[in-house]
């Protein structure tokens, strides 16, 4: 079975870095899950963005809260994102939350009906897909330009009245190639 194999894989990976941490004596140091610097990210799931992120934005282990989601879209006032948020802030002590949209975002070019005709090729009923392509469609049709999302996320979190009104939102689009990042 393949996922067992990946499964397998990552345990022995773990494994790895458990045992070179012991023997460099470096075990890592304890965090405190609030984020030290009160600091909530909201930001895409791109495979790019790993190890490149966080130093990009003067971020260590334990300074932020980060929320990783296709494309960094908030599909409603109530979404997971924004209860994601919701616990950065009310919970943890979040002050600040940044969205970070990435160049060359995969979800520029991602259809509901693309997706739909990949999910019945991989087996999904096309009864399930029917359930939920008209939120697919809202979802995934709306998001065309990275910046354009992001100014959306922000304004939409700023008028969030879920939110407290003092909470801060800045905006950015990162080149997931060079680090650089333009506020939007």
């Amino acid at each position: 079975v393949e996922s067992m194999s990946v499964a397998t894989e990552v345990l022995q990976e773990n494994e790895k870095f458990l045992r070179k941490a012991e023997q460099a004596g470096c075990a890592l140091a304890k965090v405190s899950k609030r984020p030290a610097k009160k600091v909530a990210v909201v930001t895409c799931m791109d495979a790019r963005l790993i190890d490149m992120l966080e130093p990009a934005l003067g971020l260590a282990r334990g300074d932020a809260n980060i929320i990783k989601v296709a494309g960094n879209v908030m599909t409603d006032g109530f979404s997971d994102v924004v209860r994601s948020i919701m616990v950065s802030v009310y919970e943890l002590g979040a002050e600040t939350v940044l969205i970070v949209g990435h160049e060359d975002c995969g979800m520029e070019r991602t259809t509901a009906e693309d997706l739909a005709v990949k999910m019945e090729a991989r087996g999904v009923a096309p009864s399930a897909i029917k359930e939920v392509f008209d939120d697919m469609k809202s979802w995934a049709d709306s998001f065309k330009c990275s910046g354009d999302n992001v100014k959306q996320a922000v304004l939409a979190l700023k008028e969030n009245p879920l939110l407290p009104a003092d909470l801060k939102v800045a905006g950015f689009v990162i080149n997931p190639d060079t680090g650089k990042l333009t506020e939007v």
